[in-house]
């Protein structure tokens, strides 16, 4: 159970629209390239995400 003020999803991305904007906007590349890279990992974390996209840039 998360408690106020964890930090624990500050290190994965959801599907939300405003979270694949903001990976979007932080990687220079689309919030479609967030999710293709997301399914492509199977994953959310975002180290994992980052890294698969750095290879797409």
């Amino acid at each position: 159970m998360a408690t106020r003020g964890s930090k624990v999803e500050r290190s994965s991305v959801s599907e939300q629209p405003h979270e694949l904007k903001y990976e979007a906007k932080k990687e220079g590349t689309s919030p479609k390239k967030v999710e293709e890279a997301k399914k492509a990992t199977g994953s959310n974390k975002r180290a994992v995400v980052e890294k698969k996209l750095e290879g797409k840039k």
